[in-house]
């Protein structure tokens, strides 16, 4: 079997493996369905990895602890010249018995910096990006055939996918 360079518009078209041959007009457009679907899914990954990143993020930030050395949050916010997109709370650390003033940093989004190697973080950042690239393979795959009305799903469920998901993405991961 040769790969064709052109697209076609067969409906007969193989879809993964011999097994998924579609033999009716029927089960093609029920692959078509199954290409929308997983173009759709693709887009919600790609959004849900980008919140869990959020997620992470606003966690690590929250184990930050600055010790204040007899002066109020707002006297060092002055000092230190934050932002009003960082923000800080007081607190009592007791720690083996002592108790100090600190303050729990929260900071704006702007400047990520890498964080240490967490297990409750990167596994399941890990296991989220292997499923996004299966997905993304089996759409690439989709597209390989040069069937247009897989080319077509595909590009369908990637713009549902868009419409439905986007606003929760990053703008600049380098992944559309």
């Amino acid at each position: 079997m040769s790969m064709s360079m052109v697209f076609t518009n067969d409906h007969s078209t193989p879809l993964y493996s011999a097994q998924w041959t579609p033999t009716s007009t029927g089960s093609y457009a029920g692959t078509c369905l199954f290409l929308i679907v997983l173009g759709f899914i693709y887009r919600l990954l790609q959004a849900y990895r980008h919140i869990l990143e959020l997620k992470w993020h606003d966690r690590a930030v929250r184990r930050r602890y600055v010790v204040i050395a007899g002066e109020t949050a707002e006297q060092r916010e002055k000092q230190l010249g934050f932002s009003d997109a960082e923000k800080s709370e007081e607190a009592a650390l007791t720690t083996r018995g002592v108790e100090e003033r600190v303050r729990v940093l929260r900071s704006s989004r702007r400047g990520i910096e890498t964080q240490p190697w967490r297990f409750s973080t990167d596994l399941p950042r890990a296991c989220v990006y292997v499923v996004q690239a299966g997905v993304g393979y089996l759409l690439m795959l989709a597209v390989m055939t040069m069937n247009i009305g897989y080319f077509l799903s595909v590009l369908a469920g990637l713009f549902v996918g868009e419409i439905s998901c986007g606003r929760y993405a990053a703008l600049d991961d380098g992944h559309h």
